[in-house]
C-alpha cells in the first residue's frame, strides 16, 4: 500500500512593498511615503499614479494610505488633564458625542500635568496614530508660544488663551461670574465671599479676577478668597473655615467656583448649625446634574458643555474637510444663572 506524498505547497508570494509601488508608479519611495501620509506637496496627478499602482499590485497600505481613498482616517485625537474634574470630563464627553455623530472615533491621551512639554509630547504621539485633527482640552500652563504642535495638523483648543494661534472654544466665564455675584448683591448681601479653584487653573483665575473686579466696581468690600482643588472634600474643608468666620464675622453669601465644592461647603455649614440660604447663601458654577438634587437645590451658573463639544468639533471639521484657516476664530459659549433654593436675602441681623 503506497501513501501519497503531498506536494510541497508553493511558498506565499511576498507582499508588495513601498519600493514596488514606487517602481510601478515611476516615482521615488519618498514620494509614495508622502502620498501615504497625506502630505500636501504632491501633485494630484502623481498622487493618482501612486494610488493606481497600489491597486494594481494589491498593495496593502497602512492605515494612513487606506485613508486616502476616503479622505479621512475617521479618528481625532484629544488631550485632556485630570478627567476627574467636572469641566474636563463633561467637555470630553461632549466632544466624543459630537465626534460620534459625525462618524469619528476619538483617541484620548490624559496627560499627568498640563505643561507645554507633556502636551507637546502627547500631540506628537497622537499624530503618529493617524488622526485627522486634534482637540486640546484646557492646556492650562502651556501657552501658544511654548506649545509645539505638528505642522499642518488641524487643531482646536478649549481654552480662550489660544485664540489667534489656534481656533478656540470656551464658556463665557466672565459673564457667568458677573451674574453670580450680582445675583447675591441684588438680594441685599453687603459683599460676596469666594471659594476659588486652584491657582493652576485658567478658568479658576478668570472667576477670581472677575469676582474681585465686580465687587470693586460696586464699591463693596473684597474679602480674601479661599482656595479649593475643585473636589467636594476641599469645599467641605474650606467650608468649615467659612462656617467659623460666618459665625464670628457675619458672612452671608459665598460664590463657589464649582458645584462640587459648593456641595462640600453646604454640608460644612449645616454641621456648624448654619442654614442655607437663611444664614448663608451659596452659588455654584457648572450646573452639574446633581446640583438640582442637593438640599437645598443649588443656585448655579450653567455651562453648556454639549454646545462646547459641538462647536469644538465644528471648528475641527471645517479645517479637516474644508481646509479652512481658522487661527483667529474664537467662539464664546454663553453661560446663564440657574436660580434655585440655595440663595435668599440676608436676615435683618446679617451684615
Amino acid at each position: 500500500m503506497s501513501t501519497a506524498v503531498p506536494e510541497p505547497s508553493a511558498s506565499p508570494r511576498p507582499k508588495p512593498s513601498i519600493a514596488d509601488v514606487a517602481r510601478v508608479a515611476g516615482v521615488s519611495a519618498q514620494t509614495v511615503s508622502r502620498v501615504s501620509t497625506g502630505a500636501d506637496n504632491v501633485r494630484p496627478a502623481t498622487r493618482d499614479r501612486v494610488l493606481a499602482a497600489m491597486d494594481q499590485l494589491g498593495y496593502s497600505p497602512n492605515h494612513a494610505a487606506r485613508a486616502l481613498r476616503s479622505g479621512s482616517f475617521g479618528t481625532i485625537g484629544m488631550i485632556a488633564h485630570r478627567l476627574a474634574r467636572t469641566g474636563e470630563s463633561r467637555t470630553v464627553e461632549a466632544v466624543v458625542e459630537a465626534a460620534r455623530a459625525e462618524g469619528y472615533t476619538v483617541s484620548l491621551v490624559d496627560v499627568q500635568s498640563p505643561s507645554s512639554d507633556e502636551v507637546t509630547e502627547a500631540a506628537a504621539r497622537l499624530s503618529h496614530q493617524s488622526i485627522d485633527g486634534l482637540v486640546i482640552i484646557r492646556a492650562e500652563t502651556a501657552t501658544p508660544t511654548n506649545l509645539a504642535l505638528p505642522p499642518r495638523l488641524p487643531v482646536v483648543v478649549s481654552d480662550s488663551r489660544f485664540a489667534g494661534h489656534h481656533p478656540a472654544v470656551g464658556a463665557d466665564q466672565v459673564t457667568g461670574t458677573h451674574l453670580a455675584v450680582q445675583h447675591l448683591l441684588d438680594l441685599g448681601h453687603r459683599t460676596v465671599h469666594h471659594l476659588a479653584g486652584p491657582v493652576s487653573s485658567a478658568p479658576a483665575e478668570i472667576r477670581v479676577e472677575t469676582w474681585r473686579e465686580h465687587l470693586t466696581g460696586a464699591g463693596r468690600p473684597v474679602p480674601a478668597p479661599l482656595r479649593g482643588d475643585w473636589s467636594a472634600r476641599s469645599g467641605y474643608d474650606q467650608g468649615r473655615r467659612i462656617a467659623e468666620s460666618a459665625l464670628r464675622e457675619g458672612i452671608t453669601a459665598v460664590f463657589t467656583a464649582n458645584d462640587e465644592m459648593a456641595a462640600g461647603l453646604i454640608r460644612a455649614l449645616s454641621e456648624a448649625g448654619l442654614r442655607v440660604p437663611q444664614d448663608v447663601s451659596v452659588v455654584g458654577f457648572d450646573d452639574i446634574p446633581l446640583a438640582e438634587f442637593l438640599w437645598p437645590p443649588l443656585t448655579t451658573v450653567q455651562q453648556d458643555f454639549h454646545l462646547i463639544g459641538r462647536q469644538l468639533m465644528d471648528l475641527l471639521l471645517r479645517q479637516i474637510r474644508d481646509r479652512e484657516v481658522l487661527a483667529d476664530q474664537r467662539i464664546v459659549v454663553p453661560t446663564r444663572l440657574i436660580g434655585r433654593g440655595s440663595t435668599a436675602a440676608p436676615r435683618a441681623s446679617g451684615s
